[in-house]
């Protein structure tokens, strides 16, 4: 299993929300590219970040943030928010970023995933984020009809490889990850699973391993010293 730090980006800042809202956010760390060099010191392969503006906006607006870490780190990076059509994915992924995470548009615009999926193969990641099972959409301001194992199901089915799962009603709580959903959605769609929202304890981690999952998302737990990243890794190889 691997283990991705996670830096989200407001306003050019690293910040944390709680539970989506953004009437909640606040600053976790002073500087992103020295956040992800901490990550990188501390022997993390991978690194999980997000435009929450671009999120909101539905467009990058923090782009030069995420290429500069791309650049200027060895972390392999992979970015969401605001990426809504082929243009920003071919941008990101010619500039250095690992992976790309298309969200809202998976529901609105599912054609995209399909054609980007054929472009650029395991390159392509889904987040998909669920409030009471349904799926949440730009920014997570905005709720869909559709239910989260039937979204799983349909990337699935057009190749994406990567899903990443959150319940929205656990991110950034530190209450623990909705092992329920992820044991569902891990058994229903033929794709790598990565956890998001609520891991706090290298309990979790224990957990998140059993259930066979590829990867899991920390955030606020690092940030906080809920969970130490070192032997957040070392339980992952096991």
């Amino acid at each position: 299993m691997i283990i991705l730090p996670a830096i989200d980006i407001k306003d050019g800042n690293c910040v944390r929300l709680i539970k989506g809202d953004f009437d909640t956010v606040h600053k976790v760390a002073e500087n992103p590219l020295q956040t992800a060099r901490s990550f990188e010191q501390g022997s993390a392969e991978w690194l999980h970040m997000v435009d929450l503006d671009g999120a909101k906006d539905a467009a990058p607006k923090n782009r030069p943030v995420f290429l500069e870490i791309a650049a200027r780190t060895r972390l392999k990076v992979e970015v969401g928010g605001g990426i809504r059509d082929l243009e920003t994915v071919e941008e990101y992924l010619t500039h250095g970023i690992a992976r790309v995470i298309l969200g809202s548009v998976a529901v609105k615009k599912p054609e995209v995933v399909r054609i980007a999926v054929r472009e650029y193969g395991e390159r392509i990641a889904v987040g998909i984020d669920a409030r009471d099972g349904m799926v949440a959409v730009d920014g997570w301001l905005g709720k869909s009809e559709v239910n989260y194992l039937e979204l799983a199901h349909a990337m699935a089915d057009v190749g994406v490889k990567t899903i990443i799962f959150t319940d929205i009603s656990k991110d950034g709580t530190l209450t623990g990850p909705n092992l329920d959903q992820l044991a569902q959605i891990n058994g229903a769609a033929d794709c790598n699973i990565i956890a998001s929202g609520g891991i706090s304890s290298i309990e979790d981690i224990h957990a998140l391993k059993k259930l066979g999952l590829y990867g899991a998302i920390c955030g606020k737990s690092l940030y906080q010293g809920t969970l130490s990243l070192k032997e957040a890794l070392e339980v992952a190889k096991e």
